[in-house]
């Protein structure tokens, strides 16, 4: 009989100071409305405080990133400039083309 093969996931523990846009978009893919408490996951840290995060995951890595005020304004900032990349700009000879003479 074969065993199945399980995964083994790299779990990184991520400050919402060092995200990048990689992270960023994952968070704000999984979590377009923000996350709600079911979402967060606590744990106690070496020095024994309670930590709470997020988690996203990649093929093979599941991302811990630390919950604060601070990650949810990094998550709306980031939404916002992704927001504003997929807006059409006008080209300026499409404003040169619909002046009148």
């Amino acid at each position: 009989m074969r065993k199945a093969q399980t995964t083994v996931l790299k779990r990184v523990i991520v400050d919402y100071k060092k995200l990048d846009n990689n992270i960023l978009n994952l968070l704000v893919e999984k979590f377009p409305d923000g996350y709600d408490d079911d979402d967060i996951v606590t744990y106690r840290n070496a020095s024994n405080e309670v930590v709470e995060c997020v988690e996203v995951r990649t093929e093979d890595t599941a991302y811990l990133i630390k919950v604060s005020k601070r990650l949810v304004m990094a998550m709306e900032d980031y939404e916002e400039s992704e927001n504003e990349d997929d807006e059409p700009s006008l080209d300026t000879e499409e404003l040169e083309g619909s002046e009148e003479e």
